[in-house]
């Protein structure tokens, strides 16, 4: 089967953008107009194509990131569309990991909010090339320019504004193209499928030959456009396809940010974006060849994308449903044909690619090669994971895997019957393989099986997940804080493993002093002793037990973090000493040195932002305050006020419910993890009183 498109005709691109800036509204309008569907599905009635899941119908938002393919104009389009709640961050992180380039979609009213900043970021740690969409026009209170301004001040970048808005809110009609210097009108007739170009009305030549200018300064200040530079020197016509190539050089180089606007639930605006799609962002040619290890060795090695080089791919997404785990992979170079073997390098193990299927939602059509370039799934890998990196069998190279977030709050869970269990446990492995952020565990001390995850929600898809796909009801908990502990002081403690029992016995002596560490720098280990009182083969070791300290504090067992820990001496035997005794008299040292260190509980802290009505402020504020919150800025959006403050996430449960009441329901919030800060010791007493369930 031959390559359908040239890599040059080729986009990978993700939608991003923060909850209920209409992300997936988007992404329907574009399968409608590249003809992939053929009726528009709404998200607010639940029958949006790529919100598939059953949580996702009925609570509006999506959850799960979901792939498709279109076509425009001879090149191929395959889009992600990711959530925009913070709680499932985790499905942008790993769909930007793989993709080219991103529509950042933003509300034309709200603007820049706090998990556009979040994927944002996220794109900037990736290099990945964006275009902006600016939506919903038409509602009351949408101003573009503001937008444009949150985009330069807030995100930190340089905007290129290509279109502005003809009409606002109510008068929303379509858009002036500032390339090409006309207008462009929607026939709502047509459901936005046609559109008619016309002069741009007297009452906006100003303003619109202002923007031109701007864009044109803009465009000329970037490398490589000395062509169009000379044009606009020269003051006569300027060939729009200069202009374009100038701002998809800039582009490409993350230098600039197109910007474009319109209103994909009234379908205005929708083909200029997949045209700047195809003008701006990147083929799989122009972004920087990926760069890998070869295993065993520090040797780096460089894959061009291109159907010659040998294959490689990176899974990024395990998706279990009735039929087994789906593992999506984005294919950097070569080619893979349904039947052949690779290797899983990370695991070492042999992966037959029995079948490969092209997504596109939920449902599924089998392909028999994939090309560099492009995104599938294969169907039945058996060890595959999140960041697994797939080659050929004789040219193996380890890709760079991905961030992956820590939880942040967690829940004891057991099943309702006994005959539960196993399947409980068996399905819980299942989804803590699909979603790295999920996780599952025993508490020690209690025996209770716990869940973790990035938010109250994030936990309760999940626990609806086990009910509606594996058929299991289960009891669950309260939400608990997912806290962390460190120390705020040095300390210095030995530990002795000494065991004699007939024959060889077991002899380990260390002496650890411990430290806080910079925050956020994690853990680290010294040895001073430079192998003079402890032979080296027993340093590792030692390293070993402190590491293994770390996964329990000494106040409520929580992990320990940012803590230093220097080996400042010990002995050994020269018969009973042994890698396993120094391993435990590492760990005893270190916790008794905690424990003396002044150990403090440290909790995740919530970047909250609060929309409210003017009238509401005041009792708004004064919540956040009495749930410790620490209120950083109140601004206007629009005729709202908007209130940044952080939170510990203990006192923000049950916040939706207590906002709504106190705002008569007219006020929202958001709020994703920022930091983790010590819990003032009042509280800390409660805390450890309390204990940890």
């Amino acid at each position: 089967m031959a390559r359908e498109v040239t890599l040059e005709k080729t986009r990978n691109i993700g939608i991003m953008a923060h909850i209920d800036a209409g992300k997936t509204t988007t992404t329907e309008r574009i399968l409608y107009y590249t003809g992939i569907t053929h009726r528009m599905g709404e998200v607010h009635d639940g029958a949006a194509t790529m919100d598939w899941m059953e949580q996702e119908q009925e609570r509006g938002i999506t959850i799960t990131a979901a792939a498709t393919t279109c076509y425009w104009k001879s090149h191929r389009i395959n889009i992600i569309d990711t959530p925009g709640h913070v709680d499932f961050t985790m499905e942008v992180e790993r769909s930007l990991r793989v993709l080219d380039g991103a529509v950042a979609v933003f509300d034309g009213v709200a603007g820049v909010e706090p998990q556009t900043e979040t994927v944002w970021h996220q794109a900037t740690r990736y290099h990945v090339p964006r275009i902006c969409f600016v939506n919903k026009m038409d509602r009351v209170g949408a101003n573009f320019e503001r937008c444009v301004e949150m985009i330069r001040e807030r995100l930190g970048a340089i905007p290129a504004v290509v279109q502005l808005p003809l009409g606002v809110e109510d008068d929303h009609r379509g858009v002036i193209d500032l390339i090409r210097m006309h207008a462009l009108v929607w026939d709502e007739d047509s459901l936005g499928a046609k559109y008619d170009i016309i002069d741009i009305p007297a009452d906006m030549t100003a303003e619109a030959a202002l923007a031109r200018e701007t864009l044109l300064n803009v465009a000329t200040g970037i490398d490589g456009a000395d062509d169009l530079t000379e044009q606009v020197l020269a003051g006569g016509e300027i060939d729009p396809l200069l202009i374009i190539r100038a701002l998809h050089l800039g582009t490409v180089q993350n230098l600039i940010v197109p910007i474009l606007c319109g209103t994909a639930l009234r379908n205005k605006g929708v083909q200029p974006l997949l045209d700047a799609v195809i003008d701006f962002l990147p083929s799989p040619t122009e972004v920087p060849p990926v760069v890998g290890v070869e295993p065993g060795k520090d040797k780096e090695v460089i894959r061009k994308a291109s159907d010659e080089e040998p294959f490689a791919a990176l899974a990024f997404k395990i998706q279990s449903d009735a039929y087994g785990l789906l593992t999506w992979f984005r294919v950097y170079s070569g080619k893979i044909t349904a039947g052949e073997t690779v290797l899983n390098v990370g695991k070492n193990k042999r992966e037959r690619m029995s079948r490969i299927v092209r997504m596109h939602a939920n449902k599924r059509e089998d392909v028999k090669t994939v090309y560099a370039g492009n995104i599938a799934a294969a169907v039945g890998l058996k060890f595959a994971q999140t960041g697994d990196t797939l080659t050929d069998l004789k040219h193996p190279l380890l890709l760079e895997t991905m961030q992956i977030p820590e939880p942040v709050i967690e829940r004891a869970i057991e099943a309702k019957t006994k005959a539960d269990e196993d399947k409980l446990t068996a399905s819980l492995a299942k989804l803590a393989i699909e979603d790295p952020t999920f996780h599952t565990g025993t508490d020690s001390e209690t025996g209770q099986m716990l869940i973790r995850g990035m938010g109250e929600l994030h936990l309760e898809v999940q626990v609806e997940r086990l009910r509606r796909e594996f058929k299991v009801d289960a009891n669950v908990g309260k939400p608990m804080v997912a806290y962390r502990e460190t120390i705020s002081a040095t300390a210095e403690s030995e530990g002795k493993f000494i065991r004699q029992s007939g024959g060889r016995g077991q002899y380990g002596h260390a002496i650890v002093r411990v430290e806080p560490n910079t925050i956020g720098a994690g853990f680290a280990f010294v040895d001073e002793t430079k192998g003079g009182v402890i032979p080296r083969e027993f340093i590792k070791p030692i390293e070993q037990g402190v590491q293994e300290g770390m996964n329990r504090g000494v106040l409520l067992g929580y992990p320990l973090v940012d803590i230093k820990a220097t080996l400042v001496g010990g002995s050994f035997h020269e018969v009973d000493s042994s890698e396993m005794a120094f391993k435990i008299a590492g760990s005893m040292a270190f916790r008794e040195a905690c424990e003396l260190a002044t150990p403090v509980l440290l909790e995740p802290m919530m970047a909250t932002e609060v929309v409210t009505p003017d009238e509401f402020v005041g009792e708004v504020v004064g919540d956040l305050n009495r749930r410790r919150g620490k209120v950083r800025q109140i601004g206007l959006r629009g005729n709202a006020q908007v209130i940044d403050a952080w939170v510990p996430l203990g006192e923000m449960f049950g916040y939706s419910t207590d906002l709504r009441s106190a705002s008569q329901g007219r006020a929202s919030y958001t709020m994703q993890f920022d930091h983790y800060e010590p819990v003032p010791s009042q509280v800390t007493e409660v805390i450890l009183n309390r204990g940890r369930y």
